[in-house]
């Protein structure tokens, strides 16, 4: 992923989602690189992504285990984290509450956006698992079965 940039002294460990590089040689040498001092940096913590043939794992799991297994703690830069919502909305003119996120994840889309103080749509799409809206506190501001029900509401009841 970064072409140009020599990789084979690495000052931290970068996870994102790259399936094809989560096998036991690479987090082993992961989690030896933090073991050294290497701070650990996470892109997002998602537990499972959509794909064309089904759910699959995200980098969640993996940054759990890492964090784990070397008793350190990822410094996560994207979803949920409230810092990677109110950084989209910089040079916008758009308050916090004046936003709206719609997302299939609850958690990191929906449940990241609501603490950074925005209203957060779930959609019934994407990855969305049945009851999914039980599982953060407080429940999303609205669930509707796809995008433009979402976006339809916006227009006939937020502007």
């Amino acid at each position: 992923d970064f072409p140009g940039i020599a990789t084979d002294d690495p000052n931290a460990v970068v996870v994102g989602l790259a399936p094809e590089h989560f096998h036991y040689q690479m987090m082993n040498r992961a989690f030896r690189f933090i073991l050294d001092g290497a701070p650990l940096i996470a892109i997002h913590k998602a537990r499972y992504f959509k794909k064309k043939d089904g759910l699959a794992l995200g980098p969640g799991p993996f940054v759990a285990g890492l964090e784990y297994a070397t008793d350190t703690k990822a410094t996560v830069v994207g979803k949920p984290e409230k810092t990677f919502f109110l950084e989209a909305l910089r040079g916008t003119d758009c308050a916090p509450e004046e936003a709206v996120m719609i997302g299939d994840d609850c958690r990191d889309d929906v449940g990241g956006a609501q603490n950074a103080g925005m209203r957060g749509i779930l959609v019934r799409t994407g990855k969305y698992r049945l009851a999914d809206e039980d599982k953060i506190n407080p429940a999303p501001y609205l669930t509707c079965e796809n995008f433009p029900e979402a976006v339809e509401h916006i227009l006939e009841r937020l502007l």
